[in-house]
């Protein structure tokens, strides 16, 4: 083998002792304990490795804009509106700027996939798409990136919406995306963002049902509509709150529903619980779907970031893994199984929604590679641990070393 590079003494999930990873042109050519050879190496010093971090529910077009909107009721109508308003001004330059800055910060943070929401509508134009566009193309060695065009406002109530969203697709977007909640036909909208899906033979992803109501849900219509069309594992879900209201005897059902049909879900834990449960004064809902309940009926579950720095969600670092303690510290997990499942949304559970079966690490896999400081996933969702170095198709992404202390000797 002409081995390019090994990481050493690195943990990996399954095994008990520190490893080798070897890479050969940019793919995984080796795992095993004192690999020899005269290769170049990085000591991990017993850092837990994976395969990196995946989002699959994040808004770069909006990120970054909370200076430019008023937050006075903290709710979803006025971050809908607010960032309309906002968005009415982007320019292509702008959006790649803030989306770049979100990008480099998640790739430090340990991720190496993620799936954005574009906005396409008669106010954004295409300038949001092709700024992303752009950033996907520039930093293709780094990170893998897909596009969703995405109609946040609506669809049958937005005349030229649903033909910029057609043309998007023919200009590359890699899917396509609804949010019926703001639609005033949110069946119709369902049904005609299915239609785009399946004229392109793309994956559809909406969000749904984003309110703490049991009632009216539109998920009984996408799943009728998903097994109708024969679209079984090409449809994910995001926000679905609803859920979070259902006593346990009621969400089940659903779950398995969802199960059987194939549909994956995404909760947004810091959105979730920033917009929902406002009209509480006293214990307030958490808002969030339990997805690792969900998890356990088999239905593909992740947790994702949403938003940066905007109405929806004013803060965030676009780090995965503090997104998943939180999740994890909301739906009060606790044991080291359930850190590893609630890692696992952020990492195996991610790449199946994503569609990705080439996730993980493997002889002959990708060597796509990231050592957070833990010893294992629980360890690392139970610290939040920080990433310290990654590598893309074995090629350097990032390094951070562990910060040092300066002790005074005296």
């Amino acid at each position: 083998m002409a081995i390019d590079f090994v990481i050493r003494n690195a943990r990996m999930a399954g095994l008990t002792e520190p490893t080798d990873i070897a890479f050969e042109a940019g793919r995984v050519a080796a795992i095993a304990p004192r690999f020899v050879c005269d290769a170049l190496h990085h000591d991990a010093g017993g850092k837990f490795a994976c395969a990196g971090l995946i989002e699959t529910h994040i808004h770069l077009d909006k990120a970054g804009i909370i200076s430019r909107c008023n937050l006075c009721t903290g709710t979803l109508v006025e971050a809908v509106s607010e960032t309309s308003r906002a968005k009415a001004a982007f320019t292509e330059e702008d959006v790649y700027v803030r989306a770049a800055a979100v990008i480099e910060k998640a790739i430090l943070h340990g991720t190496t996939r993620l799936r954005t929401f574009v906005e396409i509508d008669p106010r954004a134009g295409f300038r949001s798409f092709e700024a992303i566009r752009k950033l996907k193309a520039d930093h293709t060695s780094l990170i893998d990136i897909e596009i969703c065009a995405f109609a946040q406002e609506g669809l049958t109530n937005d005349p030229g919406t649903e033909e910029m969203l057609e043309q998007a697709m023919k200009m590359g977007a890699d899917l396509v995306g609804g949010c019926p909640y703001t639609d005033p036909k949110p069946v119709e909208h369902i049904r005609r963002i299915f239609d785009l899906a399946m004229r392109h033979d793309v994956a559809v992803d909406f969000h749904l049902d984003f309110d703490l109501d049991p009632a009216g849900s539109n998920l009984p219509v996408v799943i009728a509509e998903t097994v109708a069309r024969r679209y079984q594992g090409r449809v994910s879900v995001g926000h679905v709150t609803k859920l979070s209201a259902l006593p346990p005897e009621e969400l089940e059902p659903i779950g398995r529903r969802l199960a059987e049909a194939g549909i994956a879900l995404t909760v947004l834990p810091a959105t979730d619980l920033f917009l929902t449960g406002r009209d509480w004064t006293h214990l307030v809902p958490r808002g969030v779907t339990p997805a690792h309940r969900l998890a356990g009926l088999g239905v593909v579950t992740t947790i994702s970031t949403n938003n940066v720095l905007n109405p929806f969600t004013p803060f965030g670092d676009v780090n995965l893994m503090r997104m998943a303690n939180l999740y994890a510290n909301v739906a009060q997990i606790g044991t080291a199984d359930g850190f590893d499942g609630v890692f696992a949304m952020i990492t195996t559970q991610a790449a199946t929604l994503l569609g990705k079966k080439d996730y993980g690490i493997a002889i002959g896999s990708a060597a796509d590679i990231v050592l957070f400081d833990a010893r294992s996933a629980a360890d690392a969702v139970a610290t939040i641990a920080p990433a310290s170095a990654g590598w893309k198709n074995g090629r350097r992404s990032f390094l951070r070393p562990r910060p040092q202390l300066f002790l005074d000797p005296g």
